[in-house]
C-alpha cells in the first residue's frame, strides 16, 4: 500500500471527510508552486518562521454532539459524570481529527490552536466542537538546532494553544510545546434552602455549600489537566486557562473547563536569554 493510501486510511479511520482529504491532497507542502493556508496573523507567522517553522497548512477537526441527559440532585453538590464525560470526549474528537490532518501533511506540530463549543440550533442538547490550528515543519536548526524530534513522546504533533508571540519566546528560551493538555468537570451545585436564605438576608457572610462545590468542580477539572500532562512527560503546562461555562443546563448545573500547553526542555543544558528592555518613545 502506497503513503498516501496509508494517509487516506488513517484519516478515513479518524472521522475525517473526503472533501477534507482532497483539500489535504492540493495544499502538498513542499512542491514548488504550492501554497499553505494559516489562521496567523501577519506578525505571528513572521515570529514561527524566524524561529525556524514553516507552516504547511490550516488543520481543523469537528465534532457534532448530542450530550446525554443527567439530572442532580437539588440539595447535593455532585458531579454529572455522563455530561463530564460527553464534554471531553467531544473535544478529544475534534482534537484527534484535527492532528489526523496535521498528521497527513508531516507536520511536527500545530500552532495557534483554537478549541471551541458552539450550541447548535438541532437541538438545546446538540453542541459542536471544534478545533483550528496551523500545522507546521520544524526546519534544520529550528530552535537552536539540535533537537531531532519535535513530536511528543506518543509520536503525534505537538498541539499548542500559545499565541505566535509565546511561541517565539518559548521556543527561544529552550522550551517545546509537547502538546494541549485538558481537563473538565460538569457539576450540579446543590440549592440553598429557604430557611438557609432567610437566615442570611441583611448579613455579609460565606455560602459554604457553594463555595465547596465550585471549589472541588475546578479542582477535578485542574488534577485532570495535571493527569494528562504527566502521561507526556512534560516538565510543566503553561497559558493554563481556567474556564467556566453554563450552556444549556441551567443555572445550578456548570463546566469548568482547564486548558494549557504541556512543556519540555529541549535540552539539559539550556540557558534562558535575558530580557531585553524596550522604551517606548510614545507620550
Amino acid at each position: 500500500m502506497t503513503d498516501q493510501a496509508n494517509i487516506a486510511t488513517e484519516l478515513n479511520a479518524a472521522g475525517v471527510p473526503q472533501d477534507a482529504m482532497h483539500r489535504l491532497e492540493e495544499l502538498q507542502p513542499g512542491r514548488p508552486g504550492s501554497i499553505f493556508t494559516s489562521d496567523l496573523s501577519v506578525n505571528e507567522f513572521l515570529l514561527v518562521r524566524e524561529v525556524g517553522f514553516r507552516p504547511l497548512g490550516l488543520v481543523l477537526g469537528s465534532s457534532i454532539y448530542h450530550v446525554g441527559l443527567q439530572v442532580g440532585r437539588w440539595g447535593r453538590n455532585q458531579e454529572l459524570d455522563v455530561l463530564s464525560q460527553a464534554m471531553y470526549h467531544a473535544r478529544e474528537l475534534a482534537m484527534s481529527r484535527m492532528e489526523a490532518e496535521a498528521d497527513a501533511l508531516r507536520a511536527d506540530g500545530i500552532v495557534g490552536v483554537r478549541l471551541d463549543v458552539e450550541m447548535k440550533e438541532f437541538g438545546a442538547d446538540i453542541a459542536e466542537f471544534i478545533a483550528v490550528g496551523t500545522a507546521v515543519k520544524a526546519e534544520e536548526g529550528a530552535g537552536g538546532g539540535g533537537v531531532d524530534n519535535w513530536r511528543n513522546n506518543k509520536n503525534q504533533p505537538f498541539t499548542s494553544d500559545l499565541s505566535g508571540q509565546d511561541f517565539w519566546t518559548l521556543i527561544r528560551a529552550g522550551y517545546a510545546p509537547l502538546g494541549m493538555v485538558m481537563g473538565s468537570c460538569v457539576y450540579h451545585i446543590a440549592h440553598q434552602r429557604m430557611g438557609a436564605k432567610m437566615g442570611n438576608i441583611g448579613k455579609n457572610v460565606e455560602i459554604e455549600q457553594f463555595t465547596q462545590a465550585l471549589y472541588d468542580a475546578r479542582e477535578l477539572a485542574m488534577s485532570r489537566m495535571q493527569a494528562e500532562a504527566e502521561a507526556l512527560h512534560a516538565e510543566g503546562i503553561v497559558g493554563v486557562q481556567l474556564r467556566q461555562h453554563s450552556h444549556t443546563w441551567g443555572s445550578h448545573t456548570t463546566e469548568f473547563f482547564a486548558i494549557g500547553t504541556a512543556v519540555r526542555p529541549l535540552r539539559p543544558d539550556h540557558i534562558i536569554e535575558r530580557p531585553t528592555m524596550v522604551l517606548t518613545l510614545d507620550a
